[in-house]
Parts: structure tokens; C-alpha cells; sequence
């Protein structure tokens, strides 16, 4: 008689006992509220970034490596043209195009239907520059081949569809100066393009985080059926697939990577499957091991004299009960593909710019470890580090939960 749920004390399952135990361990459980949290992060995405752009890439030159809480008027200057406009998924996901430029300032004055704005410096030793923009022009989308024109009363100006229109002085000062004009902080200051690094910190969670679920995913796949059908059938079957493994697991997993990289081409998706194909022997390797302990236990005997087939038995009866140590060791690939991922966007050979990554944020800053500007390296560095830390602590404390014999 074949138990779809095993049962243990009191009554209760295996897997009620085991979230049971993990719970009891404060720094594992600790270590997935981290995860869930950084994952939130990478799933909400450009909504909650202070940087909504595209890649989080909004650069502002003028504020290359501003230290963290770096603070800066801007006035918000509106494009000269129509801009896409995206549903909430799709700004979840790809972020969206404003429709203003922000320019840093250092002063700014309203006179004569201008808005006379004095660039800012990083340094304040330059003579900056005073830059003249209509009022007109920083409320609405104009015709840039008609200068707009003041009367003493009115601005009148031609929109983007050639129509002539008239607006009150007072009511386009009214909204520059409520609306157009803000101070903007970077609580994690700029890289050297000036680009807000706590945006860039957020969407390469995103990054780390994909690599590890779906090259977890495909090693899952792979590593599974192999290691099934290996450790069930044995034979000439058992020979071939351990094999394989025997070479591909003597191959430098790095050299593996890089190799399938070289093969695949450099980009995004390209680093998913190449850290996913060299992932899934040890998979196939714990899989195999474990059911050969189990292949000939009494409920495996009993689903074949009851005429179930092979693929049943496998799938139905023989994975639930190795799915403890296969949690385990997905915890652990999962650490394993975020350094990997890390390394070789560090190599260039990775998820390539302007799209952020941990491992090219290190690569684009790690000369200013030993300028003033170490932060820039060492933010996306302490990252790396405590996702890594979170997922290996997680499955300590998956393996001691799941250890019913310790229990």
C-alpha cells in the first residue's frame, strides 16, 4: 500500500516537521526573510528604484563619484518630444523613459519668461556656465524651429504639432517653480558615470538572483532525469551516464563556463544556460546515489508487483522521498551560480553594459579601492558576499532540518 504523505510524530508530515525545525534555526531563518526581501527587491524592480530608467542607467557626468548622501538641485527640463508610454508590468520590468531631462543646478533665477539656470560644478573651482531655457520649454514639449515668445503678459510658443499657443507668465512661473525645480539625494552617491548607484545595486539583484534560479532550474532538469535513470536502471545505462559525469565533472567549472560562453556568444541569457549545463553532475551525482539506496527498498518491489511502470515508480514514489538532499545541494548550486555570474561579468564575458551587474560594477570601479571612492567596489562586493553567505546559511539549516535522524 503505496502513502502519498508520509506521517510523523503526533501526526504530522515530514515536511510540517522539517519547516518546523527550520524555523527554530534563528540564523537560517533569518538568512531566507534576507532572501525573500532581496528577491521583492528584484522583482518590483524599476518601481522602486530612485533611478526608473532603462538599465538604471540615467547618467549625469557633471556627478561622477558623489559620496553617499550626496545631495543636488535639479530642474526638470521637459523633452522636446513624445515619449512611450508603458503599463505597470512593463515598467516592473524594462523601467521607462522619462519624459524630462533632469539638469543639475547651483543656482537658478526666473526673469523675462527665462529660466537662467548656473550649471553645477563638482568641484566648485569653475567658472560655470548660465544657461538661458524658456519657461515655455521646460513646461511642455515645443517646436524647437520656433523660438517661443514673450509679450510682458503671456509666453507663446509652437507645440510639437505646430499649433500656436498662449500661456499666462505667471501661471508657467507658478508651475516651473512648484513643480520644475527639486532637490534629488544619492543615498548611495554616483559611479563615475553619474549614475545613481542604489539603483544600480537593486536591478543587479535582479541579475544574480535570474542567473540563480534558472541555471538551478536547467541543472535541476538535467541533473535529475540523468541521475534517475542512472541510479534505477543500472546497467550499461549506469555505465555511460557516470561517464559522462566523470568527464565533465573533471573539466575546471570556470574553464566549462567561459568555454560554453565562447560557444553561446556573450549576453544575458547566454550565462543562464552555460552556468545551468555545468551545474547539474553534482546533482546527477547525489540523484544517482540516492536511489540506489532505495531501489530496492519494499514499496519499490511493491509498485512493481502491482504492474506500475518504471517512470511511475520513479516519479511518483522514489524522487519525493530524495528531495531532502536535493533542496541541500540547489542551495548551495544557487551560491555557487552568483559567483560564477559575478566572475564572468567581472572577465567581460557576462551580462555586458549598461545592463547592471554586481561582477561589472566591481569591474568598472575597482580602480578607486585605493582612491576615495572604495565604496565603489566594495557596495556591490558586500553584496555578492551576503547573498552568497545567506544562501550557504540557508542550507545549513535545510540539511539539519531535513536530517530526520537527528531529530
Amino acid at each position: 500500500m503505496f502513502f502519498r504523505k508520509k506521517e510523523y510524530s503526533g501526526g504530522k508530515s515530514l515536511s510540517a516537521h522539517a519547516w518546523r525545525q527550520f524555523k527554530k534555526n534563528r540564523l537560517s531563518f533569518s538568512a531566507l526573510i534576507f532572501i525573500i526581501l532581496v528577491a521583492l527587491t528584484a522583482i518590483l524592480g524599476y518601481l522602486i528604484t530612485p533611478d526608473p530608467s532603462p538599465m538604471a542607467n540615467a547618467q549625469h557626468l557633471e556627478l561622477a563619484t558623489q559620496k553617499p548622501g550626496f545631495c543636488v538641485e535639479m530642474l526638470r527640463l521637459r523633452r522636446n518630444r513624445e515619449v512611450e508610454q508603458r503599463n505597470f508590468f512593463q515598467r516592473m520590468l524594462y523601467g521607462r523613459k522619462s519624459i524630462y531631462t533632469d539638469i543639475p543646478v547651483a543656482a537658478w533665477e526666473i526673469q523675462g519668461g527665462l529660466v537662467l539656470i548656473t550649471e553645477f560644478s563638482p568641484t566648485g573651482l569653475e567658472d560655470p556656465e548660465t544657461i538661458s531655457y524658456s519657461l515655455a520649454d521646460v513646461v511642455y514639449p515645443i517646436n524647437t524651429d520656433k523660438e517661443p515668445q514673450y509679450d510682458g503678459k503671456h509666453v507663446i510658443y509652437t507645440d510639437i504639432q505646430g499649433n500656436l499657443i498662449s500661456i499666462p507668465l505667471a501661471d508657467l512661473e507658478k508651475e516651473v517653480f512648484e513643480n520644475h525645480f527639486f532637490k534629488k539625494r544619492f543615498l548611495l552617491g554616483t559611479d563615475r558615470y553619474g549614475r545613481d548607484l542604489l539603483s544600480r545595486l537593486m536591478i543587479g539583484a535582479r541579475v544574480s538572483l535570474s542567473v540563480g534560479f534558472i541555471s538551478v532550474f536547467i541543472s535541476l532538469l538535467i541533473g535529475i532525469t540523468l541521475g534517475a535513470m542512472a541510479g534505477f536502471f543500472r546497467g550499461w545505462l549506469d555505465n555511460f551516464i557516470v561517464w559522462v559525469i566523470n568527464v565533465v565533472w573533471s573539466i575546471p567549472t570556470l574553464l566549462l563556463v567561459i568555454a560554453i560562453t565562447f560557444a553561446l556568444g556573450k549576453g544575458f541569457w547566454q550565462v543562464f544556460i552555460a552556468v545551468g549545463l555545468t551545474m547539474w553532475v553534482e546533482v546527477a551525482r547525489v540523484v544517482r546515489g540516492q536511489i540506489l539506496s532505495i531501489r530496492e527498498k519494499e514499496f519499490i518491489e511493491a509498485g512493481r508487483a502491482l504492474g506500475f511502470k518504471n517512470f511511475r515508480i520513479i516519479f511518483r514514489h522514489v524522487l519525493p522521498n530524495i528531495m531532502g538532499p536535493v533542496i541541500v545541494i540547489s542551495t548551495a548550486n544557487f551560491a555557487a551560480a552568483i559567483l560564477i555570474e559575478a566572475g564572468l561579468s567581472f572577465l567581460g564575458i557576462g551580462v555586458q553594459p549598461p545592463m547592471p551587474s554586481w561582477g561589472t560594477m566591481i569591474k568598472e570601479n575597482y580602480a578607486y579601492i585605493i582612491l576615495d571612492a572604495a565604496y565603489l567596489a566594495i557596495l556591490p562586493g558586500l553584496a555578492i558576499m551576503f547573498m552568497v553567505l545567506a544562501f550557504m546559511i540557508m542550507g545549513n539549516g535545510l540539511r539539519d532540518a531535513l536530517d530526520v535522524k537527528s531529530t
